[in-house]
C-alpha cells in the first residue's frame, strides 16, 4: 500500500509517496508560490502514483477544527496570498483520496513519537526553529487541540539586556519567533545564520531566547522531553548552550530531573529532515482508517 505526505511549509512544499511503516520511496520539493500554482504542482507529482490516502502538515495556523465551516483553511497567516485559503479542500479536490490534516509540527511530532526521538513518551514537545517556529505538544499520546492550536512560537519572552533587536514577527514584534526564528537571525546580524556559524554571540543569544522556550514549556506542560528541530538547530552549538541555560534558569526547580539527564531531555530529531514528512504519512493512514470505519 501505498501512501502519499506532504510537509506543507511556508517556504517549501516537500511532497513524498511512501508506505504505512514510514519508508519513502519517492521525494520532490519545490518553492511555496501562490495556493494555485503550488497546488498545481502537488497535483503533477501526485498524478501518476497510486496512493490509497494523502497526509498533509500545513504550516499555520490552520483551522484543524472538523465542525468548523473553516475547517482546513490557513488562517492568519503573514505569507502572501494564503490567508484563508483553503488548503484541505484544495487538495481533496484534485487528489480525491482521504486527507489527513494537520500542523507541519504536529506531523513531525507524530513521526518523531513513532519512529524518532519521542518513541514510548506519552507527553513530550517538537519544536521546531526555522523560518518559524512553533511546535507540536504531545499530552498522553495526543495532539494538544483546543481553541486552535499552540502556538508556542508567539510566546512572549524576557528580552537579553544587551539586544536591541526590535523583533521581526508581524503581529508581536518581539516575541519568540520575532526573535529567535531564522529571520531573526538574519535581520539582526545582517547575514543569514549559515553565515554566522562562527560567531559565538549569535549563538549564544540565541540559546537565550530558545531556552527561555524550554523552561516555559517545562513549567507549564512537564514534557518527558522536548525535541528541537528545524534549520536554525542545525548549528550544533546550540544544544549545549541551550541545556546549560535551562538548568541556570531553572536554578533549582526539578533539580534531580535536569541535572542528571538534560543531554537526553533535550534532544535534536531522530529523523532529522524526515520528521515532517514521515508524519504525514502517518496522517494518511489515520485518514484512510477513518474511512474504512
Amino acid at each position: 500500500m501505498l501512501l502519499g505526505g506532504i510537509e506543507a511549509g511556508g517556504t517549501k512544499f516537500v511532497c513524498g509517496v511512501g508506505t504505512e511503516d514510514g519508508e519513502i520511496v519517492e521525494r520532490v520539493r519545490f518553492p511555496t508560490t501562490t495556493p494555485e500554482e503550488t497546488l498545481e504542482r502537488v497535483a503533477a507529482f501526485f498524478a501518476d502514483k497510486p496512493i490509497e490516502a494523502l497526509g498533509v502538515g500545513a504550516f499555520g495556523p490552520v483551522d484543524l477544527r472538523p465542525d468548523s465551516p473553516t475547517y482546513g483553511q490557513v488562517t492568519t497567516t503573514p505569507k502572501p496570498h494564503w490567508s484563508g485559503f483553503d488548503l484541505l479542500g484544495g487538495l481533496s479536490r484534485r487528489l480525491r483520496v482521504p486527507v489527513g490534516f494537520d500542523t507541519d509540527v504536529g506531523a513531525a511530532a507524530l513521526g518523531e513519537a513513532t519512529w524518532g526521538a519521542a518513541q514510548g513518551l506519552r507527553d513530550f514537545v517538537y519544536m521546531t526553529v526555522g523560518t518559524g517556529v512553533g511546535a507540536g505538544v504531545v499530552v498522553e499520546g495526543r495532539l494538544v487541540r483546543g481553541m486552535l492550536h499552540p502556538e508556542v512560537g508567539h510566546m512572549p519572552i524576557r528580552r537579553h539586556p544587551d539586544d536591541r533587536f526590535a523583533g521581526c514577527c508581524p503581529y508581536h514584534g518581539d516575541c519568540l519567533e520575532g526573535m529567535a526564528s531564522g529571520p531573526a537571525i538574519g535581520k539582526r546580524w545582517g547575514l543569514p545564520a549559515d553565515a554566522l556559524a562562527d560567531r559565538p554571540e549569535v549563538w549564544e543569544l540565541e540559546a537565550y531566547y530558545l531556552a527561555q522556550a524550554c523552561v516555559t514549556l517545562i513549567y507549564v506542560l512537564s514534557p518527558q522531553r522536548i525535541v528541537l528541530g528545524g534549520g536554525v538547530m542545525k548549528q550544533k552549538q546550540l544544544f549545549p548552550a541551550v541545556r546549560r541555560l535551562v538548568v541556570e534558569t531553572l536554578n533549582g526547580y526539578a533539580a534531580a530531573e535536569m541535572s542528571r539527564s538534560i543531554d537526553a531531555y533535550i534532544v535534536p530529531p531522530a529523523l532529522g529532515d524526515n520528521a515532517g514528512l514521515k508524519g504525514a504519512l502517518l496522517l494518511a493512514r489515520r485518514a484512510l482508517d477513518a474511512r474504512r470505519r
